[in-house]
């Protein structure tokens, strides 16, 4: 079952969305029955009343908190952002089903302890389409390294076919790794202005696609999410360099630089050790430092 879960920065639950949501046993039926399906994250109430959905994500278990009687965890996995909020409340229509069928002015008082409730295979599909709008825009598939087929591919997997065959072919869009990569790219990208942190170069080709790269600092492979505060805008080289752990950066946003392993010419191409970089303007971007801690674990100093 598809389903809405309410988060917000504020809550009182120990909510690291993209890996786990706290929640009361009172949901412990609706959330059990989310196990091997999507699931949509919005927020109820937050930055000054932007009521939102903001990502999708998988739910791969329910298991109790061994630290909160009466508590449990719904594991997620495959988490994925949207490129912008997505409005729950827009040309006077509700997003999901349930809110449409209730009068406007009751639609609060359905909502109080329904934190977790059913959404239907269409309001899903509606919600990604509208939420991965940027990075399924044929105008940007140049900016982003996405083949045409590929974006074709998606929007007719949000729109077109029987219900059962467009769930999975939904599925097949979400855990695709191309198209996490573009949108993880034009994240960062666009948080750092398509400027190298390191270098703080900003060259753009002539195509309009930025020569900058979007390098995740915690990998996939090794559990790392597709959020911009697990990333970071590099040139390919600096990004190389990065990615073999031959540089890295401390808590304080500053420059480590293994001497021994990096060649006095490379090091000629980028700000000096002990150096910040360049940060994007949004803190709420900056790389997050658990993310940062898991990166030094192999820097070679």
């Amino acid at each position: 079952m598809k389903a809405v879960f309410d988060t917000k920065p504020t809550s009182i639950y120990d909510d690291v969305v993209s890996q786990h949501y706290q929640f009361p046993k009172r949901y412990i039926r609706a959330v059990e029955q989310t196990i091997g399906d999507w699931i949509v994250l919005r927020r109820p109430r937050a930055d000054g009343g932007n009521l939102a959905y903001f990502a999708t994500a998988r739910v791969i278990a329910v298991e109790p908190d061994s630290k909160s009687p009466g508590m449990s965890y719904a594991r997620l996995a495959d988490y994925f952002p949207f490129d912008a909020p997505v409005a729950w409340f827009e040309n006077a229509r509700y997003a999901e089903e349930a809110l449409r069928n209730i009068p406007q002015g009751q639609v609060g008082v359905f909502l109080r302890g329904r934190s977790v409730r059913p959404l239907t295979e269409l309001d899903f599909a509606a919600l990604l389409s509208a939420g991965l709008r940027e990075t399924l825009n044929p105008n940007n598939a140049l900016r982003l390294g996405l083949d045409q087929a590929v974006i074709a591919d998606a929007a007719d997997a949000l729109h077109v076919g029987p219900a059962q065959e467009r769930s999975w072919r939904i599925e097949k869009v979400l855990t695709n790794r191309i198209i996490r990569d573009a949108s993880f790219r034009r994240a960062v990208c666009d948080a750092y202005d398509d400027r190298c942190a390191v270098t703080r170069l900003r060259i753009i080709n002539g195509g309009g696609r930025s020569e900058v790269q979007a390098a995740h600092i915690w990998p996939v492979a090794h559990g790392g999410p597709d959020v911009v505060q697990n990333g970071i805008a590099l040139s390919a080289t600096v990004h190389w360099l990065f990615d073999r752990h031959l540089i890295s950066l401390s808590d304080d946003y500053r420059l480590l630089v293994s001497h021994n392993k990096v060649p006095s010419e490379f090091r000629a191409l980028f700000a000096q050790h002990g150096e910040k970089i360049h940060l994007p303007p949004v803190r709420r971007d900056w790389p997050h430092p658990s993310f940062l801690a898991k990166h030094r674990e192999a820097f070679s100093s």
